[in-house]
């Protein structure tokens, strides 16, 4: 490898895991309007494995997935962003629409750089843009308020796991849904007092053995047809976020609003492609990163694996086999 090459994992055709491979690229440079970033840890994300194989509609492959990546900066035409600079990117057609974060170096949109001051450890600061970003604007499009009781689905998904530690914090009272009864523990340390069986037609029962008149709110981060039993769920005149889609069904067949919609109740979305609209993203992922190094909010970090694993990492997440957030690193020894 030379100066002028590096590392990335190349998802070069839709399939299985092995489809990821460990390739010397071209190195990119600067250019007006894109900045070189060195990654030095990344996020690794549901909707990756969904491009991987094939899934992602507009993107073409072979390609460097990877849609968050934190780092520094290499190389910058930009007087805002000097070498040096640490900074995290999430969205915005990275690795989508052009190469990823699953290399050494990613060149990226300037505009969609976010600087950061932090000490904390490369891995798990990687942990945490897309996760609570995205938990974090769903809880605003939630419009919570201290002391409601909010429902958490696929709580021990990256996203899932940050909803919870954000809702500890705000003081909620929260419950958490898992399919797996041995990941419970892992629920209730990220900040849920109660935890649900997520056994699907059924939830709206189990959740009423917790709170009789249901959820005030529900973040639901399955979607598909999943959300008519979230819609169950609602106390009178509660709400329901549908922010994510960790089911392989997209589509809700026959979905009729006046009938599956409680009278009174609220359906809306969060859609973690706005983290790069405007700039309150920056300043929600510096908020949480000083609440994380004073130990108000904390993250549940799965497991770190490095860049030639990648194929295992994703075989891991996969098989549902993480509780928190899975991280990919080019730091050794991390």
């Amino acid at each position: 490898m030379t100066e002028r090459t590096m590392r990335a994992v190349v998802a070069e055709r839709p399939g299985d895991p092995e489809v990821l491979r460990l390739r010397e690229v071209p190195r990119p440079s600067a250019r007006p309007g894109w900045t070189l970033v060195h990654i030095t840890a990344f996020g690794l994300n549901r909707s990756e494995l969904f491009t991987r194989r094939g899934w992602s509609p507009g993107v073409e492959l072979p390609r460097i997935l990877g849609i968050e990546g934190v780092g520094v900066v290499a190389e910058s035409l930009d007087p805002r962003l000097p070498e040096g600079t640490a900074v995290a990117a999430a969205m915005g057609g990275l690795g989508r629409s052009f190469d990823g974060a699953y290399a050494e170096y990613a060149l990226i949109p300037s505009a969609q750089l976010m600087p950061i001051r932090t000490d904390l450890p490369w891995p798990l600061v990687a942990a945490l843009p897309e996760a609570y970003l995205t938990a974090y604007g769903s809880l605003e499009a939630l419009e919570m308020r201290p002391g409601q009781r909010l429902l958490v689905r696929a709580a021990t998904s990256g996203v899932g796991m940050a909803a919870l530690d954000l809702a500890r914090e705000r003081g909620l009272e929260v419950a958490g849904t898992t399919r797996d009864p041995a990941k419970a523990a892992a629920v209730r340390a990220a900040g849920a007092q109660h935890v649900v069986p997520d056994e699907g037609d059924a939830l709206p029962d189990r959740v009423k053995e917790v709170w009789p008149d249901g959820a005030d709110r529900v973040l639901d981060l399955v979607g598909g047809p999943a959300l008519l039993d979230s819609l169950r769920s609602l106390a009178p005149r509660g709400r329901v976020c549908c922010t994510g889609c960790l089911s392989d069904e997209w589509i809700i067949p026959d979905f009729e609003p006046l009938e599956h919609i409680p009278s009174g109740a609220a359906l809306t979305t969060f859609s973690s492609s706005t983290v790069n609209s405007g700039d309150w993203a920056a300043r929600a992922l510096q908020e949480v990163l000083d609440r994380v190094a004073d130990g108000s909010l904390r993250p549940a970090l799965d497991r770190v694996f490095p860049l030639a694993e990648l194929p295992d990492a994703h075989r891991y997440m996969e098989e549902n086999r993480a509780a928190g957030k899975v991280v990919g690193s080019n730091v050794a020894g991390a």
